[in-house]
């Protein structure tokens, strides 16, 4: 499987996504004078392995599921253990990719999100986080998907733009994966139009090699589930 190494989206509709644009609204934090038996049920029922502990606005860290199997006495307040929190967080106005880049490095289940006073605004959890990565990746967005491959030194981002705009079509999306130990790069593309005869022609006519594309709608579902399980690779989940 290819490894992912950088990613770049076009926008070509109001796409710009915020943490504070996908902080949720159902799952609460937790205060010092909550059980750990409390935290242990709010995590099964939202399916996650972490909760913040917040005092008014003030985000004192996160708790995880192991830290609370520890506690010699789960029915007692938090509060009342020795804790060791770690206070991974971001801010409000950072970018998705900035979110997932930290939520994959810690392992985390959410992630809370501060304000530029580092008060408390909420949390982000990991499957939000998927389903709003997959909408910022125009993937409801219907239209064909073409794969290049070329060396490193030849890719030029403005010129596969060109080569698309001039026959009348979008780039919604784009990907840059690595082949392992090479300098050859695959170049996925997701494009506004279902008919993409016209735009291979003039890739072949740049003499760029087109290992594969991808009109039909089956076709379409396998490189998104192929996609989604490279994204998972990524995240290490």
């Amino acid at each position: 499987m290819l490894e992912i190494t950088k990613l770049t989206v076009f926008f070509y509709k109001d796409n710009f996504m915020l943490a504070k644009d996908i902080i949720s609204d159902t799952i609460p934090a937790l205060h010092t004078s909550d059980t750990g038996i409390i935290a242990l049920n709010w995590m099964d029922i939202f399916k996650i392995s972490h909760l913040p502990i917040v005092n008014n606005k003030e985000f004192l860290g996160l708790i995880s599921d192991v830290d609370i199997y520890d506690f010699n006495n789960p029915e007692e307040p938090i509060g009342n253990h020795n804790l060791s929190l770690s206070r991974p967080f971001v801010y409000q106005n950072q970018h998705i990719y900035e979110v997932i880049e930290i939520v994959s490095r810690l392992k985390l289940t959410i992630i809370p999100v501060l304000n530029e006073e580092k008060e408390y605004l909420g949390l982000i959890n990991i499957s939000d986080l998927l389903h709003n990565f997959s909408n910022l990746m125009a993937i409801q967005n219907p239209g064909g998907i073409i794969i290049i491959e070329l060396n490193v030194n030849d890719y030029s981002l403005s010129e596969i733009a060109q080569i698309v705009e001039s026959n009348d079509a979008k780039i919604l999306s784009l990907y840059i994966s690595s082949h392992p130990d090479t300098m050859k790069l695959n170049v996925t593309i997701k494009i506004n139009k279902t008919d993409l005869t016209s735009i291979l022609r003039t890739f072949e006519r740049y003499n760029y090699n087109v290992k594969a594309t991808f009109m039909e709608n089956n076709d379409l579902d396998d490189l998104y589930k192929d996609r989604y399980d490279s994204f998972m690779k990524f995240l290490d989940i």
